[in-house]
């Protein structure tokens, strides 16, 4: 299975977003070319910050403008936008529901930049905050589309954002909707849902899971926070042998603690899997070595489906789709992190 690849869709689609609404300011912390708004800030230098290595500072500025009428969008890593300014966020920001968007890049164990860089616990913390919106992108739609379902959000956004080279697996003409999954298949075997870069892990393995007579039905949360798709429980609720969530995120407090809390206040009786980081640091390496290692990717999913349904499905490595990886040092990418 393969996707159309595009280079950057945040960089040149953010631009043009932008240019009609000058309220629209971005902040930066001393990462504009890595988080693709080096354009942004050469067309538009009146409404362009640089920030420097002072997350805690440009927090409270964010919140500053935005009372004065403005919308400020900060680009940087997930990492650096919750760990060291969390105060900031929750009382200058969360708190008063001011309209800022927090942009977050290379979430998870899509950074090779160690556990100073790998937002593994975002999720967990930000879906603690009372006001604060949270999504996530899986593809170059999405990654279109996001800024302006968090353009419309009275109150602050949280974006694990994709760059660099993105597959687009949804079609140009569906953009992402708040709070709304979508329905990539139907099946009353298993419940798979999967968020963010494991969608298209999941991809790889679930043709050959269908042809194998298992039948999944498979959700694509991009909402996190609130979560109350309907979509969500009616998935959980038609299916005869479990529930699976794939995530780029611990598996504590992310998507599958959200789907367990849907399963227990509704009195859904079937057992829940969660794919994802388990309660553990990861570490400097490639993406495509910390899916092994950590067991978050399509070989995972398989094995997870055989647990379900109490066989052997017979599928091999040699025959799941061979994973997208893209080069650390791509050309789509400004800097190496």
């Amino acid at each position: 299975m393969s996707f159309e690849i595009v280079a950057r869709p945040h960089q040149d689609n953010f631009l043009q977003w932008a240019a009609d609404k000058p309220e629209v300011v971005v902040l930066s912390a001393d990462l504009t070319n890595s988080c693709e708004v080096g354009v942004f800030r050469d067309a538009y230098p009146d409404r362009f910050y640089s920030m420097g290595m002072a997350e805690q500072n440009m927090l409270s500025v964010a919140a500053g403008m935005a009372r004065e009428g403005l919308e400020p969008w900060l680009h940087t890593f997930s990492v650096f936008l919750y760990r060291r300014p969390l105060d900031q966020l929750q009382m200058s920001v969360a708190y008063p529901a001011l309209p800022v968007r927090l942009v977050g890049f290379l979430p998870g164990i899509t950074t090779p930049g160690g556990v100073t860089h790998q937002a593994i616990e975002d999720i967990a913390v930000l879906r603690a905050v009372p006001n604060m919106t949270i999504l996530e992108v899986g593809d170059a739609t999405e990654v279109e589309s996001v800024i302006d379902v968090a353009h419309t959000i009275d109150g602050p956004v949280y974006i694990r954002q994709l760059r660099g080279e993105v597959s687009r697996i949804f079609p140009k003409e569906e953009p992402m909707v708040l709070n709304s999954a979508r329905k990539l298949s139907s099946g009353t075997d298993v419940a798979l849902m999967t968020s963010g870069i494991m969608t298209e892990e999941a991809l790889r393995a679930l043709p050959l899971i269908t042809q194998r007579g298992v039948s999944v039905d498979h959700l694509h949360i991009s909402t996190l926070k609130p979560f109350t798709d309907p979509a969500v429980l009616e998935s959980m609720s038609r299916v005869s042998k479990g529930v699976i969530t794939m995530e780029n995120h611990s598996i504590v407090g992310g998507l599958g603690s959200a789907v367990a809390e849907v399963m227990a206040e509704n009195g859904v009786g079937a057992k829940l899997s969660r794919i994802g980081i388990p309660d553990t640091y990861a570490h400097g390496a490639s993406q495509k070595y910390l899916m092994a290692e950590l067991g978050l990717g399509a070989r995972a999913l398989v094995t997870r489906v055989e647990q379900a349904v109490g066989e052997s499905l017979n599928i091999t490595d040699e025959e799941l789709t061979e994973a997208r990886i893209v080069d650390v040092h791509s050309s789509a990418k400004a800097e190496a992190l």
